[in-house]
C-alpha cells in the first residue's frame, strides 16, 4: 500500500474486563495476528481495507462475545500523530519479525552441512526449521502493508536456505512432520491450470490432506494469508528450483520416494518442461489426455477435481507396472555391462 493512499484508518476501541487475563491475552494475540499496531492503549490502527475491517471486525466479535465492549471507526489523523509516524508503527512491528528471521537464517546458514554425506539428523532438522522459517516469512509479508526494507534482506537469506537445500538429497526421517505442518492449509496457485499446478494438487490431496482447499488467482503479486501455501506462482513456498518442476520440488521437500511418484515426475518435467529430458513412452498420451480434459473444462475448479482422477489413474498405473519396469532395467544394465565387458556381471 502506498503512502500516498495512507491517510484513512480503521481503529478498533475496545474495553476488556481485567479478568479472566486469558481474554486479554487472546485478543492482543489476535491484533499481532492480522498486523494491528496499538496507536495508543486499547486503540488499534489497521490500514483502511476491506481485508482489515473483516479481520477487525471477527476480534471484535470475540471482545463482546467474551465480556467486552468495542467500536470499529474509519479515521483519519488531523493533528498529532501523523499518518507517517503511523506508517513507522507498522513498519517497526514487521522489522522486529523480519530480524527475528534474518538471524535464525543466517545461524541455519552458518550451520549447514557442507557435505552430501553429512550425517542425515541434523539436515532433516535443518530443512524442516527452514519450511517453518519459509512459512513465517509468508505470514509476516502478508501483513507488511508498508514495505519494511528488512523484508529484501530476509527474502535473501531464505533463497540462499533453497539453494543450498536443492544441493542435498532429500532426508526421509523427517517426513512426517513435514506433511503433519502442511495439513489445514489453503493451497493458492495460478488460474488457468494445467500439467504441473494440477499434479501438485493431486500430491497434496494424495499425500498430504485429503480435504486439502485450493484456492486460483490472477495476480502476479498476490498476498497469501497466513493459513495459504502457494505453489507454482511467483515466490511461491513451493515453485521451480532450477531446472525442476514444481512437482519434483514438492516430492524432494515432502521426502516421497516411492518409484511409482519418481516416474510420474518424470512425466510431468516433460510435459511442463518441454525438454524431452525423460521420453517416456506415457507421455505423448497423457499429455493428450489432460489437453481434452482442460479444453472440456474452462473452470479452474471443474479442472483440478477432473485432473485428480486422472493423476490417480497414473500413480494406479505406475504402482502396477514399477516391479516390471524395475526388473526390465536391471536387465538393460546388465546387458550394458556385459556388452562392455564380456564375461562379466555385476551384482545390483
Amino acid at each position: 500500500m502506498a503512502e500516498s493512499d495512507s491517510e484513512k484508518w480503521l481503529l478498533l476501541i475496545h474495553q476488556i474486563p481485567p479478568k479472566p487475563n486469558a481474554l486479554r491475552v487472546k485478543i492482543w494475540r489476535r491484533l499481532q495476528h492480522v498486523g494491528a499496531v496499538a496507536v495508543k492503549q486499547s486503540v488499534y490502527a489497521m490500514p483502511f481495507s476491506e481485508q482489515s475491517r473483516e479481520d477487525l471486525s471477527w476480534i471484535l466479535k470475540e471482545i463482546v462475545e467474551g465480556g467486552g465492549d468495542g467500536s470499529i471507526s474509519e479515521a483519519r489523523f488531523l493533528e498529532g500523530l501523523t499518518d507517517a509516524q503511523v506508517i513507522d508503527l507498522f513498519r517497526n512491528a514487521r522489522k522486529s519479525d523480519y530480524e527475528k528471521i534474518i538471524r535464525e537464517g543466517k545461524q541455519l546458514l552458518g550451520n549447514w552441512p557442507s557435505r552430501e554425506d553429512s550425517p542425515p539428523d541434523p539436515a532433516a532438522r535443518n530443512r524442516t526449521h527452514v519450511y517453518k522459517l519459509r512459512q513465517r516469512l509468508s505470514e509476516v509479508s502478508a501483513i507488511d502493508f508498508f514495505q519494511a526494507p528488512e523484508r529484501e534482506t530476509a527474502e535473501t537469506v531464505l533463497k540462499e536456505l533453497a539453494s543450498r537445500m536443492s544441493h542435498q538429497p532429500p532426508v526421509a526421517c523427517a517426513a512426517t512432520e513435514v506433511l503433519g505442518s502442511l495439513e489445514g492449509k489453503t493451497w493458492v496457485t495460478r488460474k488457468n491450470v494445467f500439467v504441473d499446478r494440477i499434479a501438485c494438487g493431486w500430491l497434496v490431496r494424495r499425500f498430504v490432506d485429503e480435504k486439502a482447499a485450493f484456492r486460483f488467482v490472477q495476480s502476479r503479486q498476490y498476498v497469501p494469508e497466513p493459513y495459504e501455501v502457494r505453489f507454482d506462482m511467483f515466490e511461491g513456498e513451493f515453485t521451480h528450483e532450477g531446472d525442476r518442476c514444481t512437482f519434483e520440488v514438492m516430492l524432494r521437500h515432502m521426502r516421497l520416494p516411492d518409484p511409482a511418484l519418481a516416474r510420474m515426475a518424470e512425466v510431468i518435467h516433460d510435459i511442463d518442461l518441454k525438454d524431452s529430458r525423460y521420453n517416456r513412452e506415457e507421455t505423448a498420451g497423457f499429455h493428450a489426455l489432460l489437453a481434452g480434459m482442460v479444453a472440456s473444462h474452462p473452470e479452474d475448479e471443474e479442472r483440478m477435481e477432473e485432473g485428480l482422477r486422472l493423476f490417480e489413474n497414473l500413480f494406479a498405473y505406475f504402482q502396477e507396472h514399477k516391479e516390471e519396469q524395475h526388473s526390465a532395467a536391471v536387465g538393460e544394465h546388465r546387458h550394458r555391462q556385459r556388452r562392455g565387458s564380456p564375461g562379466r556381471d555385476v551384482n545390483l
